[in-house]
Parts: C-alpha cells; structure tokens; sequence
C-alpha cells in the first residue's frame, strides 16, 4: 500500500479553514449555526472586524488563535450582533479552552459593549472532547459562559453527502483528511470521488475552484498518486466539457492574479505561507505598535517560517519591538 508521508501539521489546516469561511460565510452560517442565519438581515451585509479581533487579542493573552474570526451582523429586528468563530483544528485536548473562548467574549463586551455569540467548530479526532462552556461559582457567586460548540465527528459521511450547501464537502475533506492519514491510495480515491461530487452538485464554476482548493489542501498527496489525479480528472472534466480545475494548473498566474497570496497558499506553495504569515505580524505589529518601519518590514521579510512563528507568539505578550524579535 502507498505511504503518504507528506502529511499537513495542524497551524497549515487553518490556512484553508480561514480562506473558505471567508469567502462563503453566509453559507457557513447556514450550515452550521442555521438558527443564527434565520435571525440574521442579510440584506444588511456583513463586516470582518480584524481590527477589533486583534485588539481583543492583544488584550485578552490567551494565546495563538491563528482560526478565531469576528464578524459583524445585524438581527433582523435591527440588532448589532457580534458572531465570535472559532475552528479548532488539533487532533487533541486544548487545555483551557473554554476560558480563552470566555475571556475572548467578555473582553468583547468590555471593549465595545457588542453581544458576542460564540461559535467553535471542533475539527478534531478527539470523541470525547466537546468543550461547550465555561463555569465557576465561589461563595454564593457564579458565572457560566456557554457557547455553541459543532464537532465534525457526528456528522454522518451519508448525510453530507445529500447536502447542498458546500460546508458539507468541506466537512467531508476534513474528515476524509483525518482519516486517510498515511494511507495514500484510500487517499487518492476519496480526493478523487469528492471533486468529481462537485460536478453532480451542480455547484457554479467559482464553487467548484474555490472546494477543489480547500479539497487539494488538505488531501495532499504524494507526488506519483498526485500525476495520477490530474491525468484522471482532465480525463473526467474532458467528458464533461467542464474543464474547470484542470485549468488551475493551466491558468493558476492568473487565478494568482484575481484571488491574491491565499490561493498559492492553499495550493500548497511554502513560499506563498511564508509570505502570508509574515504579512500577518507585520499587521499585527502595527496594531499594536503603529506604523511599521521598513526596517521591520525588511527584518520579517527575510525570516524563515518558523522563526516567523515564534515572533507571532512573543507579540502577544510584548511591550516593545525587541521584546518580539527576542530569540
């Protein structure tokens, strides 16, 4: 049987994770939180509050929450609401996250006096890990925090399988990821049925790219069963006069072009994660520090990711420049 031995560290999920819920968060919302679509005005739109997220993560210190997004909606009755998502993509227990997920919602509160609903997707392997509240209670005082909290573990492959919106073959890769894990044929054949199943779906052809990307990325395969799956879907798309994804090898500057550094990331070029990841500290640096020198900007540039990462994680805490390029 094939090894794959290539196999995505839990951080490089969250590239993908990041990049889909971005683009299609309403149908996100619809699938897995769809008592909060029905009450949501989405006529009104929505906003990405980045700012505020990262203000609310400098202050709060609980640590690298590289999945965690804010987003602004409107009820229907004309209600500001914050939606607070969380994807948790480690295969094990995360101590202390019910706190952190407390602590993100009334540090929202504290700070711009918005009601915060708490959504965590739990994409781990981890059957009787399903955090969904903080509690504590001390001389006749108590406190409880409940949030929504999905495991992707209890969704039947055959119920998703039926489902229209796209976050159920989302779902499917995940979990078809965790599954195939170093066992590169079972693999191929589930890469290769999922992206033929966008097809049936009759989903439109930005759709079928954007899944196939989130599809690609976390079913990597090694590279002989990878020449395999494009030969079969060329093969595939060719009967279909659907030559939708063999076109993003055919066309991928282009597809650079219109959807920036995010596509090259999820497409599996370490150059294009190193570039994001550093796009991101220097943002977060000006946040928290103001404008960026372009000996900053010079300094990030020319790190290696993993030195990257570590000046992610002393920016939570530091209070100067030095303190986050401390070695």
């Amino acid at each position: 049987m094939l090894k794959h031995g290539d196999e995505r560290s839990n951080d490089e999920y969250d590239v993908p994770w990041k990049g889909i819920v971005e683009s299609y968060f309403k149908d996100f919302i619809a699938f897995f939180l769809p008592s909060a679509h029905a009450g949501i005005d989405w006529r009104r739109g929505y906003e990405f509050l980045d700012t505020e997220l990262a203000r609310i993560t400098r202050e709060s210190k609980v640590g690298d929450r590289r999945m965690d997004k804010l987003v602004k909606v409107w009820r229907r009755d004309g209600i500001e609401y914050w939606v607070l998502i969380h994807v948790e993509v480690q295969g094990d227990r995360k101590r202390d996250f019910a706190s952190g997920m407390y602590v993100y919602q009334y540090r929202a509160y504290d700070l711009y006096r918005k009601p915060v609903c708490g959504l965590a997707i739990l994409a781990d392997q981890e059957v009787n890990w399903r955090p969904s509240e903080f509690r504590y209670a001390i001389w006749g005082t108590k406190q409880r925090y409940q949030f929504t909290s999905i495991k992707l573990l209890d969704y039947a492959q055959a119920e998703l399988k039926k489902s229209d919106n796209l976050f159920a073959i989302v779902t499917l890769a995940h979990l078809q990821a965790k599954k195939t894990r170093n066992l590169a044929e079972d693999r191929y054949l589930a890469k290769i049925n999922l992206v033929r199943s966008l097809y049936r779906r009759g989903f439109d052809r930005q759709k079928i790219i954007d899944l196939f990307l989130f599809i690609d990325w976390v079913l990597h395969l090694p590279e002989d069963a990878d020449k395999r799956f494009w030969k079969d879907i060329s093969d595939f798309e060719e009967t279909k006069k659907m030559p939708y994804i063999s076109s993003v090898e055919r066309i991928g500057q282009q597809i650079g072009e219109q959807r920036g550094e995010r596509i090259g990331q999820r497409i599996g070029e370490k150059r294009g994660r190193k570039k994001e990841a550093a796009a991101i500290l220097l943002e977060m640096i000006g946040y928290k520090f103001g404008q960026v020198a372009e000996s900053v900007t010079e300094k990030v540039a020319g790190a290696d990711r993993k030195i990257i990462r570590k000046w992610h994680k002393n920016l939570i805490f530091a209070n100067s420049l030095d303190d986050v390029f401390a070695l």
